[in-house]
């Protein structure tokens, strides 16, 4: 008996097989049986193969492209597991799609990310994990708890060894600076920033870099990379005015569109992301493109929820 539910439960649709099944080995059980298919007209088909009746049930899903297929499966799984008896029903979603429309910034515009919130709630959610919020107050969004990780950690832990006293994490936005400065102290690095405008959606132009780079190796830190443009960008401006290297890493690597060409043509040395989306398998990106897993760092909140613990633990 874990916490007041008759054992975990992981079970996932067809967006990321791997990181699921990754994050039950990491946590010493199998992935649950469960087929989710697709009827000829389109609909969504979804058949769990065992009990769920009491159980602490974790659905893993991150809701990238095709998002809207994702998404819909996301919540078939978590009505199933509802009217299945399930004890408690989490939504693990490593990448939130949507999360970028989180505002009104026109007439007339929707508050997408808040949509997508009521709609996990009401298909019966009890409580949400994710990854990286393109912005963070997206968890005020819900009425249910919501676990908020970082990869902060991770991906850091990927650049103690390339990195020296002559290195410099830097922002490629202001409203980056947090993610960087954080990115920064695991490291112990100072940090600069590269302060852009946007004239339009997907395109960028940088301003000005506010900081030391000059002969330093660079780290590009940001949280979503979709077409590459800003951090492409911002690696030759970066290269242009005198660092020695650059590096770029993101939490999340969405890479739609141009976005692989463009950063196997760029003046980073390696960009690196998390596999909270999985990357295509094409072995002219492997020299310049790393994965880093946060599979073990979801298997430890996992079982941290399911035992009722504080998840602060995985901060600590």
């Amino acid at each position: 008996m874990m916490g007041f539910y008759k054992g975990i439960k992981v079970l996932t649709g067809n967006a990321n097989r791997k990181l699921a099944k990754d994050i039950c080995d990491k946590m010493g059980i199998d992935l649950l049986d469960c087929d989710v298919t697709t009827f000829s007209d389109g609909e969504i088909n979804v058949e769990i193969n065992e009990t769920v009746r009491g159980c602490d049930v974790f659905i893993i899903q991150p809701t990238h492209s095709p998002v809207n297929d994702n998404l819909m499966e996301t919540l078939i799984l978590i009505d199933a597991c509802k009217r299945a008896s399930a004890g408690r029903i989490n939504a693990v979603i490593p990448y939130y799609g949507y999360a970028r429309q989180d505002r009104k910034t026109r007439a007339r515009e929707p508050i997408t990310a808040k949509l997508v919130a009521n709609l996990l709630e009401k298909a019966g959610a009890d409580r949400v994990v994710t990854m990286d919020l393109h912005a963070g107050q997206i968890q005020g969004y819900f009425d249910i708890p919501v676990d908020h990780l970082s990869a902060i950690p991770v991906l850091a832990d990927y650049f103690k060894d390339k990195i020296d006293e002559n290195s410099t994490v830097v922002s490629p936005d202001l409203g980056g600076v947090t993610r960087a400065r954080n990115f920064a102290n695991k490291l112990n690095l100072p940090i600069a920033i590269i302060e852009k405008r946007r004239p339009r959606p997907n395109v960028s132009e940088v301003m000005n870099v506010i900081g030391d780079i000059k002969g330093k190796t660079c780290i590009l830190v940001d949280d979503i990379i979709d077409t590459a443009g800003t951090i492409c960008q911002a690696a030759k401006t970066l290269k242009e005015m005198g660092a020695k290297e650059v590096y770029g890493c993101a939490s999340h690597g969405v890479l739609s569109g141009p976005a692989i060409e463009r950063l196997l043509d760029s003046d980073l040395k390696e960009f690196v992301i998390t596999d909270s989306i999985p990357l295509p398998d094409l072995p002219e990106i492997r020299d310049k493109i790393k994965v880093v897993s946060v599979a073990e760092m979801f298997a430890k909140a996992l079982s941290i929820i399911s035992n009722n613990e504080s998840i602060s633990k995985i901060f600590d």
